[in-house]
C-alpha cells in the first residue's frame, strides 16, 4: 500500500466513523504503520499485519478515543503494545503530553525507534510496569486521561488505572463487545479506588468490530495501598 491509497482508504473510514481526516497527520500514520508492519518481520509486535485492517483495528479504533481530549490534556497509555492508541492520540494531539508505558522492553525499543523517527515531541516511552510508577509522586494522580485497550478484566484495570488520574480527570477504558458481567464485577473496585462511571460509550467501527468505551470519572483521591503489587490486582482483584 501507498500513502495514496493509505490516504484515501484511511479518509474513507475516517467519514464512516465521524472522525477528523487531516492529510498531514495521515502521512504520519502511515509512516508509523510502515515501521511497526517492518519491525514486526523481526519482533512480534502486532498480529495484525494486513494494512486495511491495521488502519481499521489500529488507527480508527485508536481515534475513537480523539472527542474525550481536549488540547493541553496530558495522557498516560498504559500497556501500550505496539502504541495503541497513545501514539495515533499523540499524532492528533501534537501539543499535548504523552506518556506510554509497557511491561515488555522489546515493545518500548520499537515504539522509541518510532518516536525518533516521526521526530514526535512532548512524548516518552517507558519500559516499567503501572504499579511500580504509579509509586512515583510525579507520575501518581497527574494525568488528565489514562488509557487501556483489551488489558485484563475491569476490576483489574481499574487498579492499575485510576492511582495515575487526578481529580476530575478520566480512565478510558477500551474494551469489547461484552462488558456487562466485568462492570457488575468492577463496580465496588472503581468506588473504593476513588472513580465512578460517567459513561459507556459503545462504537460500531465496522460490521464485525464493536467497541466499548468504558469512562471512570476520577472524584477521590486513590488510598495510597493501591495498586498492590505482585500480581495481585490480577490474582485477587477487588470485589
Amino acid at each position: 500500500m501507498n500513502l495514496q491509497e493509505f490516504q484515501e482508504f484511511f479518509e474513507q473510514e475516517c467519514k464512516k466513523n465521524n472522525l477528523k481526516f487531516e492529510v498531514q497527520k495521515s502521512e504520519l500514520l502511515y509512516r508509523y504503520m510502515k515501521l511497526i508492519l517492518e519491525w514486526n518481520e523481526k519482533i512480534n509486535v502486532t498480529a495484525i499485519k494486513d494494512e486495511k485492517e491495521f488502519i481499521v483495528k489500529h488507527f480508527i479504533d485508536s481515534l475513537t478515543l480523539y472527542s474525550f481530549m481536549k488540547e493541553g490534556e496530558n495522557l498516560l497509555d498504559i500497556g501500550t503494545g505496539a502504541g495503541f492508541p497513545g501514539i495515533p492520540l499523540k499524532i492528533y494531539y501534537p501539543e499535548n503530553e504523552v506518556t506510554v508505558i509497557d511491561s515488555v522492553n522489546k515493545k518500548i525499543m520499537v515504539l522509541k525507534d518510532g518516536i525518533e523517527k516521526l521526530n514526535l515531541q512532548k512524548i516518552e516511552a517507558l519500559h516499567v510496569r503501572a504499579e511500580e510508577l504509579a509509586k512515583q509522586d510525579n507520575y501518581r494522580e497527574s494525568f488528565a486521561i489514562v488509557t487501556t485497550r483489551a488489558v485484563s478484566n475491569l476490576a483489574t484495570i481499574a487498579e492499575y488505572m485510576l492511582p495515575f488520574v487526578k481529580i476530575g480527570g478520566k480512565a478510558i477504558c477500551m474494551k469489547g463487545p461484552n462488558i456487562e458481567q466485568e462492570l457488575q464485577e468492577a463496580r465496588k473496585a472503581i468506588q473504593l479506588l476513588g472513580g465512578e462511571i460517567e459513561k459507556i460509550k459503545k462504537i460500531q467501527i465496522n460490521d464485525e468490530f464493536v467497541r466499548n468505551l468504558i469512562v471512570i470519572k476520577k472524584v477521590n483521591k486513590t488510598d495510597k495501598r493501591y495498586p498492590r503489587g505482585q500480581g495481585k490486582p490480577l490474582k485477587e482483584p477487588i470485589k
